[in-house]
């Protein structure tokens, strides 16, 4: 797909006339997602217009898009068109021809237009903007050139993707990939990779046996997972330039939980005695030096985005629990200070949170321990089991594996809990989600 030529500049221009017209000197409306709490923001969509008129072609396939991607943000509450008094079918998409107050009355904080200014057929130029209602303030634009019918989902997850980004500091969930596990038949499970909203599914290995734990590399290149066939375990890679796979075996026939480090190298449990320990494999894959090792089990390696700390599950006290690891200094401490059962752990990518599965009298459920203060917090609820989390690059969504509607699928929620989300995966159980993202 080639790139989308944006005209940035001049819609910047427009802003600024906006801002001074509107005669405020606010900064444009900015959403706290990380602190306490969640903060909602109400947005509408004006209808998209095409040379003046409601379009009906690429237009409404793109106002259809963004409004399903805006769906999966748990602070954005999307207005009900009917709840528009006058409608939401505007005479222009800039103002002056943008009536603000009615979107107001109906409760919205922002407003998104669309315009096509020379139709919305193949090819064409789409210029989206969004502006705050009370105040007519412009919060941003860009413009998309030569938009395709096969492009509309891209230039919506680039929208929105921007939205989030000029609201919330980031935007990197609309331009995630997350890879994760699914069955594929009887004691075969392969790896499948899938936008966060369930788009460009599709399956990424294809070898008898059975693949857990995937996880990115960094640059993209890589997706490192275990496998189980008959005779063996080893370590899966995949390699995205050339969609092969080749599996790597180790003495002691155990390969737990691969990661790949901040450094894009990988972190995994192996077995070289009676429990495994946690090993670094240098950039070929082979074993480089010991992370931890003290004779109990150790797996499940995770670590921050400057890899100072490394969290990680050990039985070294009796039951399962979270322990955290300074890299610098060598010097190892419990993190989870309730419950007997506490596995499976996902530090946030700013070194503040850790998502862990417990095991408690309803179910396993996702808890996150604050590494600042030592509190906790619940943030799923089942019905059924709840295990596996893992935090996105923005430290602010988390995915996890659920059976609260009958078969594992993979669900989102944030930090702060929340009603979760069921990400598109098609039939099929699928599990062990890993957060990643692929070159553009």
């Amino acid at each position: 797909m080639k790139p989308f030529r944006l005209f940035s500049q001049v819609l910047l221009l427009l802003g600024l006339v906006m801002v001074c017209a509107a005669g405020s000197s606010k900064a444009a409306m900015q959403i706290d997602i990380y602190g306490p709490g969640q903060n909602i923001v109400n947005l509408a969509m004006a209808a998209p217009l095409s040379t003046g008129q409601p379009a009906q072609g690429l237009g409404k396939e793109l106002d259809a898009a963004i409004h399903d991607n805006l769906s999966f943000l748990p602070f954005m509450r999307l207005t009900d068109p009917k709840a528009v008094l006058g409608g939401t079918t505007l005479p222009g998409y800039q103002p002056p021809n943008v009536d603000f107050k009615r979107f107001q009355l109906a409760g919205a904080d922002l407003l998104v237009t669309a315009g096509w200014p020379q139709g919305d057929k193949s090819g064409s130029t789409v210029e989206l903007r969004v502006y705050e209602t009370f105040s007519g303030q412009f919060v941003f634009g860009n413009a998309y050139s030569g938009v395709t019918k096969e492009e509309v989902q891209d230039v919506a997850d680039r929208f929105c993707a921007d939205l989030m980004k000029a609201l919330t500091g980031h935007g990197d969930f609309f331009l995630a990939t997350l890879a994760f596990v699914k069955n594929s038949g009887k004691n075969k499970r392969d790896v499948w990779i899938t936008k966060p909203t369930g788009r460009n599914l599709r399956k990424i290995t294809d070898i008898p046996g059975i693949a857990m734990s995937p996880s990115w590399s960094l640059d993209g290149r890589f997706i490192v997972f275990s496998h189980m066939d008959d005779k063996s375990h080893a370590l899966g890679v995949w390699d995205r330039l050339t969609n092969r796979v080749q599996r790597i075996r180790f003495p002691g026939n155990t390969v737990i939980g691969p990661t790949f480090t901040p450094g894009n190298k990988v972190a995994v449990s192996l077995s070289t005695g009676k429990n495994p320990d946690i090993f670094m494999l240098n950039h070929a894959f082979q074993k480089e030096r010991t992370l931890e090792a003290n004779g109990t089990i150790n797996v499940s390696p995770t670590f921050d985005a400057a890899g100072t700390k490394m969290a990680f599950t050990s039985n070294r006290m009796g039951g399962p629990q979270i322990f955290m690891k300074d890299l610098a200094s060598g010097s190892v401490s419990r993190v989870t200070k309730q419950g007997n059962y506490n596995t499976e752990p996902s530090m946030s990518p700013d070194g503040t949170l850790i998502a862990f599965s417990r095991l408690t009298s309803e179910g396993n459920r996702i808890f996150v321990q604050d590494l600042t203060t030592g509190t906790e917090q619940q943030i799923s609820f089942g019905p059924g089991n709840d295990v596996l989390p893992s935090f996105a690059p923005d430290s602010y969504f988390i995915a996890f594996t659920s059976n609260r509607s009958g078969p594992n699928q993979i669900y989102l929620t944030t930090r702060h809990g929340g009603d979760a989300k069921k990400v598109p995966t098609g039939s099929g159980d699928a599990s062990f989600p890993r957060w990643g993202a692929i070159p553009r």
